[in-house]
């Protein structure tokens, strides 16, 4: 490739070219680099030796996290190769569990900017503000206002950690190309008392902003990136219920966008309940999902298993049936007054119940979904009622960080006397249980989210439909592999993590195409196209070797 505009220490210090010792003599030279590297050329498996000794003498998983944070902004390729290599290992420091950690302490742990702050102060001028972003052809964008992190809630300019965690998972696990990627945090402020007394709270000391000022500044927001980055997707994330279903409400039939928690976590959790039955003996339509939590989530993961239902040929109202929904009141029912719209889909007929154990007595569930951000709630008395009531139970608790989870995988086999179909949204280690090894799964929207995003970018598509998100699910389950679910793990390892997107990513391109969304052509070889628009770790040779005579 020609030589890079920047030389010298300009050069070193720009993460996305900075090859380290990893330069060549000719290209020190050429790039005015000689005498400021140590004179011994490595090559970067011997780079990532160093990087891999010293991310493990690290005394803890933060400390990790900032020392992966610390080589993503002084060499991309060095950061992304290996989180590649090591992704299992990798996944929980980078992402969640914790990342949630590292939100709750970002202006303790900040050393250097990444992405855009966009703050109410901007109003009137985020055009500008946008293309202050050095990068022009962007297509991904994730953003937050950081009103609910996780299951840790408002931490708001502190949230910008799951942004960037989750564009480092696009380009790891999706192959988007860094420089496509762009994080934003929307500082409206916070209602955290803590980071308002914070002397270290990196955003606006201020209350936030509600009703129509909020809107508007949404408004604002979505319609700059029209202007300034129109071919990029837009991924709502970790924003509170009311906003995220309002957002996507608005937006999803207008620009290309879609909501993570909302529909990512719909189509793992919808793939990992279809995988799941190949281990209890159920299709779909026998399932009777009861869910634990009855947020944005819960009702998204229920709105999908309902698009997917009725493809199979069921009735709406018979689809919707199916499902159940518990939240702090209990048992949400039609009688109940005051239920928000997105409940009422899913309040049926019944006398109200308060207690989880006996609404499980009643409803008889095959499947008990937590999203509660609760932990501890599925106790002994639950699993145990939940194992009387169907011979296979399918257990999923899915709130993150782990700490936050509705039951460890110890509890939920040990509990239904190992019939469990476990799984979780952060990792928990295998269980030995009567001389079995159950090998618990993680329904990570990560298995979902970069392949999505992979297909959507690729093909150009205009809008996110539910049945590019359904294609995506069943391409997740196509995936999954007999000899590892007879231990219980539904999805491939996280080291088949690309292919697997790979997969996704052309089902999704081909449904963008059929119907009419897709702005590029999805060649017939849409495999092959994919895979050659993929990011690869690699570093660029900015002089080409002399030829022999």
């Amino acid at each position: 490739m020609p030589l890079p505009l920047k030389h010298g220490l300009d050069l070193l210090h720009d993460p996305r070219l900075n090859k380290g010792t990893a330069f060549t003599g000719p290209e020190r030279d050429a790039l005015r680099l000689r005498g400021l590297l140590p004179p011994r050329v490595l090559t970067i498996e011997q780079q990532l030796d160093r990087i891999m000794e010293n991310f493990h003498a690290q005394a803890s998983d933060l400390e990790r996290y900032i020392y992966m944070v610390a080589l993503q902004d002084r060499n991309e390729t060095l950061f992304y190769r290996a989180v590649l290599e090591h992704l299992p290992e990798m996944m929980p420091v980078i992402y969640t569990p914790t990342v949630g950690e590292a939100c709750r302490r970002f202006g303790h742990i900040f050393r250097r900017p990444r992405g855009l702050y966009i703050s109410t102060e901007d109003r009137g001028r985020m055009v500008k503000v946008l293309r202050n972003w050095p990068e022009r052809d962007v297509r991904v964008i994730v953003v937050t206002d950081g009103e609910r992190i996780l299951g840790l809630g408002d931490l708001g300019a502190y949230g910008m950690g799951i942004p960037i965690g989750k564009l480092a998972l696009y380009t790891a696990c999706g192959g988007i190309h860094p420089a496509h990627c762009l994080p934003v945090m929307l500082d409206v402020g916070t209602e955290n008392p803590e980071l308002l007394r914070d002397p270290l709270y990196t955003g606006l000391l201020q209350h936030r902003v509600r009703g129509t000022d909020y809107d508007d500044f949404l408004e604002e927001f979505v319609t700059a990136v029209q202007t300034v980055f129109p071919a990029a997707l837009i991924q709502f994330e970790d924003f509170a219920t009311g906003h995220a279903i309002g957002l996507l409400a608005r937006y999803r039939e207008q620009v290309c966008a879609f909501n993570d928690d909302i529909q990512g976590t719909a189509a793992v959790t919808l793939a990992a309940l279809l995988v799941s039955g190949r281990l209890s003996g159920r299709r779909l339509g026998e399932e009777r999902p009861l869910f634990f939590g009855a947020g944005s989530s819960a009702t998204g993961i229920a709105d999908l298993i309902t698009a997917a239902l009725r493809q199979e040929g069921l009735g709406e109202t018979e689809a919707r049936g199916r499902t159940w929904l518990f939240d702090t009141q209990g048992l949400v029912v039609a009688g109940r007054a005051g239920l928000p719209a997105f409940k009422r889909a899913y309040a049926h007929e019944h006398a109200p119940i308060g207690s989880l154990e006996e609404a499980i007595r009643v409803v008889r569930p095959t499947a008990l979904v937590g999203l509660s951000g609760q932990p501890q709630v599925f106790t002994e008395s639950v699993l145990r009622s939940l194992a009387e009531v169907t011979h296979r139970p399918v257990v999923f608790a899915l709130s993150n960080p782990t700490a936050r989870a509705e039951c460890t995988a110890e509890q939920a086999y040990a509990w239904t006397d190992g019939r469990a179909v476990f799984s979780s949204g952060s990792p928990f280690d295998p269980v030995e249980l009567g001389g079995r090894r159950l090998v618990p799964s993680q329904t990570n929207n990560a298995y979902v989210f970069p392949g999505l995003g992979l297909g959507l970018t690729a093909s150009g598509a205009r809008r996110v439909t539910d049945s590019m998100l359904l294609a995506a699910a069943r391409a997740l389950v196509d995936q999954a592999e007999d000899a590892l679910l007879r231990d219980g793990a539904l999805f491939p390892p996280l080291s088949r993590i690309r292919e697997v997107s790979l997969r996704i990513a052309t089902a999704v391109a081909r449904v963008a195409a059929a119907e009419g969304l897709a702005t590029r052509p999805v060649p017939g070889d849409a495999v092959a196209w994919l895979t050659g628009a993929m990011y690869q770790p690699v570093y660029p040779r900015y002089l080409e070797p002399a030829r022999s005579p």
